[in-house]
Parts: structure tokens; sequence; C-alpha cells
């Protein structure tokens, strides 16, 4: 199984680039790295909320665990100039990229920014990797929602067509293709792997973001009120956000050292643990005791996929990957920062200890 020992192994003194690093994912995947001893440079926008887990975890990066640097570039990846001048001056061997607008309801409110960001952001990414001659693995980071939704029962595979509905699915589909025409046209010859990673939905402490039920329902427990679910019937391949993040770092670890394996995958939780968003709401409440209830508020608001799953097979097949934890450890996992964070207690040590433990 991949876990810290493996990444401390390989990332140990490595040069790794990652956009996106004041968001949420991007914060808990600067933390594996930063205890790995892994040369960070992070590029991206101020943190998107308020509060931030990247606020809150930046001074432990900056102090360097286990042998590791930190560097924070606050830019736009639409800024070409200024993306191209960070890969010159970190030279880094790995790149993984996060950095994105990731919330369908804004891209209806915003499809321009969200095209501008998915697309043209992605296009600049891999200008700068083909520019950069350091560049030895790079994993483009979309979603589950690039796949042209069919509303059936059946997790979608790598080979299923593309064509995301809302803005910000669509957007995604094209920067998977984007990925794939740079590196049909302009890396068969280089040593360099490319890659991308369609994940599912990511739960765990630290996410503030509008728009998302978990942090609803803690932004719920901290008001002392009922926790609102607009889609209760919606299902969604929810999984702990360490789960595509270990994923990610070992499909860079292994393209590098086999570039045969350069591709697309999925990653995601077992078809038993895709569960609908009331079930999970239901779980989240009974995992947080003191009453927590939740009531249906469904709002007819814009267009989102009713029933989404991945099959997660070829990931499994080609690094012998399996999820780590079933939704309800992903949950308590949730439930235990979001307790320590309301708390104002060391949000950083239960951090380690998730990481340590996964």
């Amino acid at each position: 199984m991949y876990n810290l020992d493996a990444c401390k192994q390989f990332y140990a003194g490595k040069r790794v680039l990652v956009t996106g690093h004041t968001g949420f994912k991007g914060a808990w995947l600067c933390r594996i790295l930063a205890l790995s001893g892994a040369q960070i440079t992070g590029y991206s926008l101020e943190p998107p909320t308020d509060p931030a887990l990247y606020r809150m975890i930046e001074d432990g990066l900056s102090h360097g665990p286990n042998g590791s640097s930190f560097r924070s570039v606050i830019g736009d990846i639409r800024d070409f100039k200024h993306f191209k001048q960070t890969f010159e001056d970190a030279r880094p061997e790995f790149v993984i990229h996060l950095a994105a607008q990731p919330i369908v309801r804004d891209s209806y409110k915003d499809p321009v920014y969200t095209y501008e960001t998915n697309v043209m952001g992605t296009v600049n990414l891999m200008e700068c990797v083909r520019l950069t001659s350091s560049v030895k693995s790079v994993l483009n980071v979309t979603t589950d929602k690039v796949y042209e939704n069919r509303e059936w029962e059946y997790g979608y595979r790598e080979c299923d067509p593309l064509d995301g509905y809302d803005p910000y699915s669509n957007s995604k589909s094209c920067s998977e293709l984007v990925t794939h025409s740079y590196q049909k046209s302009f890396f068969a010859d280089r040593d360099c792997a490319i890659s991308t990673a369609r994940a599912g939905n990511v739960i765990g402490g630290g996410d503030f973001a509008n728009d998302r039920i978990i942090p609803d329902c803690v932004r719920a427990m901290a008001a002392g009120q009922t926790i609102g679910v607009r889609n209760p019937y919606s299902t969604r391949p929810y999984q702990h956000v360490l789960e595509p993040l270990f994923a990610y770092l070992e499909i860079v670890q292994r393209q590098y050292e086999n570039r045969e394996l350069q591709g697309y995958y999925n990653v995601g939780p077992d078809d038993c643990d895709c569960v609908t968003t009331g079930e999970l709401v239901t779980m989240f409440c009974e995992l947080w005791g003191d009453g927590a209830a939740w009531e249906n508020q469904a709002d007819c608001g814009p267009h989102e996929a009713n029933f989404l799953k991945l099959d997660c097979s070829k990931l499994k097949r080609t690094f012998g990957w399996k999820p780590h934890w079933n939704i309800r450890e992903a949950l308590a996992q949730t439930v235990a920062w979001s307790r320590v964070y309301l708390d104002g207690e060391d949000v950083a040590a239960v951090m380690d200890k998730q990481i340590a433990d996964f």
C-alpha cells in the first residue's frame, strides 16, 4: 500500500511544483510532501476561503520538517509570463496541477473565468512544462465530472466519452483534451511522463468551500443549526482527501519510473462507498452526535448530475491500488478534525496523525 513511508523513500530531496497549493487539496498535498522531505514550490492565488486550511499550516510548511523546503508563489495560472518565470526559478522535476475554478454553481455565475482558468490555465501549464527540461513527470488533476453523464448505475471508465454538462465539468473535459494533445504532440520523444487523474468528490478536515456538503454540515454544527441538504438523493463517489492525494503521488512516481504507465486514471471509492448525499449526511449526524439533524432544502438550482460513479479498475490493476478508508471512516476522520478546529486546538497535529495513520 502506498503511504507516507513510500513517499519519504521517493520524494525526499525531489523538486516538486504544486499548483493550487493554497486550496483544500493543495494544502493537504503540500503537508504530505513536506513530511516526505520534498523541495516544494507552490503556485496559486491567495487562499479561496476565509478561514483557510493553508493559512493554518503555512508556518509549519515553511519550517521545513524532515529536510523539506517550501516556497509559496502567489500568482494566476492565466498569467503565462509569471507562471513561466516560476518554472524557471524552481526547475521542478515533478509537477502536480490542482489549480482550478472547482465549484459547479460558481461556473454558472462566471463561465468565462471558469474556462479561462481551467482550459487556458492548463494550456499555460503544459507550455511551461514543454519549455522546462527539468520536468520528468506531470499529473493534471481533473474530476469525475469530465464524462458525458448518462445517469446510469455503472461506474464510468477511462475509455468513456468526455463531455461535461455544466461549464465547470465541461472546462475540465477540455483540460483533459489539452493535456492529451500536448502529450502526443510534444512529448513523444521527451523524457517526461504525463497523466491525468479523474478524482471523485473529496471530504476531509479543513474544507471551507461554499456549496459543498460536508463544509455545510460543519458550519451548521458550529452555528447550532439543522443541516440543509439541496440534493439528498444524488449519488456521488465520496472519498477522504488522502485517498486521491496518495494516488496522485504514486502515479507521478510510477510513471517517472516507467513511462509506459502514463495515461489517464479514475480515482474513487469502491461501489459500496458510493452513497447518496442524504445517506452521507445521516452518517455525519450519527458520528457528530449532540442531536445533529438535517432537512431537505431542495432549491431547484442549476443542473447537476444525479448519479455519478467511477470504475477504478485500471488504477487497481496497474498499481495494485485500493482505498484505505471506507466512507464511514473517512467521515469519522473528518469529524475528528472539525471538532479539534472548532475547539481551537492544533489542527496541524491532527493532519500529521491522519497522514501517518493512513
